[in-house]
Order: C-alpha cells, then structure tokens, then sequence
C-alpha cells in the first residue's frame, strides 16, 4: 500500500470570472430558454478549469500526475461521484475563487483489479459569498484488456415506475461543446479510436458531469430554475454518443430522486436532490 498521508491537507487556490457569455454558451449547450443573469446550476464546473499546458497533458488529454493531484500510477481516471450544497446564487459578472482540498486517498480491490480513491473538498465563493460546496470522489483504475467494444444489449429500458422523463441522445456537438465549456480534453470525449482501441469503450463517452447537469436541468425543468439546495450523484455506467438516453425523476416531499437510464434499462447514474 502507497503511503498517501503526505498529500492529504494539500490546497489549491483557483480564480475566474463568470462572464455572461458563459451563461449564454451554457445554456445554449443544453437547449435551455432560460434568460437573466442567474446562474444555472452545474456551471460551476464550468468555472476554475485545470490550465496545464499543452505539452503538459499525459496521453489521455488528462494534466500529468504530481501536481495538486497526487501521482497515482494506475492509468485511468475517472469522475465517480460528488455531493454538492448550493449555498447562495452565483451572478453575471461575479469574480470567482475556489479552493480544493484532498480530504482522503484510500486503495481498494475491484472487479478491474486494484482501485485507488481520493476525495477532494471544494469550496467556491462568489463575490466574497460561499456560493457551492462539493465532495468529489475520483477513482484511479488500471488499463483495460484488450478486447473488442461490447455492443448494447436489445432490450428496451422500463420506465413506467418514474413519472418525470425526457429522453434525448447524445451527440457529437454536444460533447464538443461541453469539452469546450469545461477546458476538458479527455480523449474519450472526443477521440473514437482512442476511446475504443486504447480504453475499450464501445463509442465516445459521455461526460460524467455532463449527465449530471441534465439531471439538474430535468429538475429545474419540473421544480423551477434556481430550486436546489443540494444534489449528489454517484455514475454506476458510461453513457455513450449516438445511444438513447433516458433521464427520470419522481418527487417526495421535499426530494426528488433521479437517474439516467441507458435505452436497454441500465443504470448508468442515480442521484438525489432537495429544494
């Protein structure tokens, strides 16, 4: 077992801006009729993106390891989960500064083999006011073996135990953008042999954060923009360009319990929110 203990307390300090143009680009991504200067939420993962140079990008578009994140040696890296609180509105125009924590590293052993999971804290302030707070969990997992893309199972996905639905497929353009929007140049995002030759995957993949978002959007969609008081998520699946996406929700009290469902009935994220 790696000793990790050294780079838990480990800060980074990040500042942006969150320009309108953002808000119009982000709503313009998800098809939103939403106007003003209210910020929705999710784009703050749009905010304080990693700036690692070019020639600093490992080969799967992801920064190097050994800088605010530790040096994990197992090559794939992916957004597992998050809770995140929403504390005050972000705005039009609002200087934007963030800080990260690693709160814990801890190794496991999974079905791909050995796991390593780091937890890190974000705190983002808008205009001097604590706006999000979120726990992310990122795993670290070894390299595939080789072996062809799995085609998806024929089997159509029940919905009938979920009263709020859309459904959408995810395109092309609408992964660039959001690549675009988020300063991510993960190659399974955007590089189909890479996606399916190198990682093993059976087409482009969705962003973990992006499916996130449409969650979100479903719940402004039914509830009202700007309703949420917290949201967490945890990806059980990929989600992949070109394949039906189904987006469900059903509400209790004051919760709303939601999932994004492949067209075959596979969870591939389930989440929770209150407002």
């Amino acid at each position: 077992m790696e000793d990790w203990n050294t780079w838990i307390g480990q800060t980074q300090e990040q500042s942006d801006m969150l320009p309108r143009s953002l808000l119009d680009r982000f709503r313009a991504t998800f098809d939103s009729d939403e106007r003003g200067d209210s910020a929705p939420h999710g784009i703050h993962w749009c905010l304080c993106p990693p700036e690692a140079a070019t020639a600093e990008l490992g080969p799967d578009g992801h920064p190097k390891r050994g800088g605010f994140m530790p040096p994990v040696p197992l090559p794939r890296r992916m957004w597992a989960a998050s809770q995140v609180n929403f504390h005050a509105p972000m705005t039009a125009g609002a200087e934007i500064n963030r800080r990260s924590t690693i709160a814990e590293i801890s190794e496991k052993t999974g079905a791909t083999g050995p796991l390593v999971f780091v937890t890190v804290d974000h705190e983002t302030v808008a205009d001097g006011v604590l706006a999000v707070t979120e726990r992310q969990s990122i795993v670290y997992r070894d390299a595939p073996t080789a072996t062809s893309p799995t085609g998806q199972s024929k089997d159509l996905a029940d919905l009938s135990g979920w009263p709020i639905r859309r459904s959408l497929t995810p395109s092309e353009a609408l992964l660039f953008r959001y690549s675009a929007l988020t300063f991510n140049s993960h190659r399974i995002h955007y590089d189909h042999p890479y996606a399916t030759g190198e990682e093993g995957y059976r087409g482009l993949v969705v962003h973990g954060p992006l499916i996130a978002t449409l969650l979100m959007d479903l719940a402004a969609r039914e509830l009202g923009s700007y309703r949420l008081n917290r949201f967490s998520m945890r990806a059980q699946a990929p989600a992949f360009v070109g394949e039906l996406l189904h987006l469900v929700g059903k509400i209790s009290a004051h919760a709303m319990t939601l999932s994004a469902i492949s067209e075959a009935g596979r969870i591939l994220m389930t989440a929770e929110a209150d407002f």
